[in-house]
């Protein structure tokens, strides 16, 4: 053996890689993984957040139905549109329409709130309601892209993905950024890309948890005692860390490493988030588990292991809607109601509305709605004017969206769209001023967390983006 083999086998890396069955390498894995804003000098400023629930609601509310009531659309009812109207996704543009539904006023702040969520009425004074929100995209995938990543195609960092490398991870047993699915929730148009870490490295990815599968996450359980296990993984690391001093310490072999331990330590912690036995009979009735309604049932797990999953550090939740039961609209986007889109999004409504009520109302009873920020929004709205007879179409040039929990200043109303619900007017936002809030309300300024790629720094909000203060507390 040459005296530089030896040199190298004997250095205080490798040291550390092979004492204490390789627990030393678990730490200094987890060391060099994480690059984070946290990690490399603190946070830009003074954070109100600590993690995100992210309550995607894919396919397109109408915000005229929901949170910005428009009574001039009962008056114009079947007439045409007295404005000029934009092109659509199918161009089978009705009348006016109005709104199937009726709206009551809510909490301290008075907040109108459609009779499709009387349970989130109950918690009207946590909610900051944003009307002006837009898209520069007017089909599914594309802004399903656009919402979760600022561009309107595959390739770039989710917002989770984002969250992830720049607070890194508070759980040394669950990823930092978890996707969750139940019953029969598919990803929406686009895919799991959607949830991807695109150029950032490789565990700030999402990773989908299926909330009632006994198998909770694929592949994961192995028949082999954890032991023997460990003793694997430890030579493994060895040979990976050689293989890491090799590349000179290449970032995307440091979170293959990670991951791989990140994997052997959720064989035992994702069946232990998973199992909610002893959640108490009240807490089960709250979010609905137990519910006759099998497709609520459904999402109500999900929002009760995202608690679940605050509570254990990690740093950013989505929450999937489920297809099934749900009228006219499509499986990846079942909000999308181009027909029936009273039975549609009356039928979503309820799947949604008692869940995610109970979420808020039981984070601020633990304590952690202070630090936990809920962001609910889908890609686009649809427009005040009928598609056929009874639906409406895609609309990205004003809808709703609200915010809630860590630093945000409840029971307030931002932005206003037009009398008829169709273009924002006052105060108007992009999906990128909504991110720059979020990562504003955890600590980072958005125009400094970035990343090298080609050439080019690349951050969430692209080019653009302002903090919306004025929902701030």
């Amino acid at each position: 053996m040459s005296a530089e083999s030896k040199r190298k086998l004997l250095s205080r890396r490798d040291w550390l890689r092979t004492s204490s069955t390789g627990f030393g390498s678990v730490a200094l894995s987890g060391l060099l993984a994480d690059r984070s804003c946290a990690a490399q000098g603190g946070l830009h400023h003074p954070a109100k957040a600590k993690h995100v629930i992210f309550c995607y609601m894919s396919g397109g509310v109408s915000q005229v139905d929901s949170f910005d009531p428009k009574p001039k659309l009962a008056e114009l009812h079947g007439k045409p549109m007295p404005v000029a109207v934009q092109r659509t996704q199918f161009n089978n543009n009705g009348n006016v329409m109005a709104s199937p539904f009726t709206f009551d006023h809510y909490g301290e702040s008075g907040m109108p709130i459609s009779s499709m969520f009387p349970e989130l009425g109950t918690v009207a004074d946590e909610l900051a309601v944003i009307r002006s929100m837009t898209s520069p995209v007017n089909e599914h995938a594309q802004g399903n892209f656009f919402i979760h990543s600022g561009f309107p195609f595959m390739g770039h960092p989710s917002a989770g993905a984002w969250c992830s490398y720049g607070l890194g991870n508070e759980s040394d047993d669950l990823p930092a950024f978890v996707v969750l699915q139940s019953g029969s929730a598919v990803p929406p148009h686009g895919g799991v890309a959607l949830y991807s870490n695109g150029f950032l490295p490789a565990q700030h990815q999402g990773s989908i948890l299926k909330a009632d599968r006994k198998q909770a996450i694929r592949n994961l359980r192995s028949d082999d005692p954890l032991a023997d296990q460990r003793r694997r993984l430890d030579f493994a690391s060895q040979l990976d860390h050689m293989f890491l001093d090799s590349s000179g310490g290449d970032p995307q072999v440091e979170a293959a490493i990670a991951n791989f331990e990140t994997a052997f330590r959720m064989q035992t912690s994702v069946p232990e988030l998973c199992d909610i036995s002893g959640e108490s009979a009240l807490t089960r009735q709250m979010y609905g588990v137990d519910s006759d309604d099998e497709v609520m049932a459904a999402y109500g797990r999900q929002c009760l292991l995202a608690r679940r999953l605050v509570q254990r550090g990690v740093r950013f939740i989505e929450l999937s809607c489920l297809t099934r039961g749900i009228g006219a609209g499509n499986g990846p986007n079942p909000w999308d109601q181009h027909s029936k889109l009273e039975d549609g999004h009356r039928a979503m409504a309820k799947q949604v509305d008692q869940p995610i009520a109970a979420l808020i109302k039981d984070l601020k009873r633990c304590g952690l709605l202070d630090e936990t920020l809920i962001v609910w929004a889908g890609e686009f709205g649809r427009t005040p004017f009928s598609q056929g007879s009874d639906g409406r179409d895609h609309n990205p040039f004003g809808f709703s969206v609200w915010l809630c929990g860590g630093g945000v200043r409840g029971g307030t109303i931002h932005g206003q769209t037009d009398e008829l619900g169709y273009y924002a007017v006052e105060n108007r936002c992009e999906i990128y001023d909504m991110w720059a809030t979020v990562l504003h309300l955890l600590g980072i300024d958005h125009e400094r967390l970035t990343h090298r790629h080609g050439g080019r720094d690349f951050r969430l909000t692209d080019v653009h983006g302002n903090v919306i203060r004025e929902i701030l507390s």
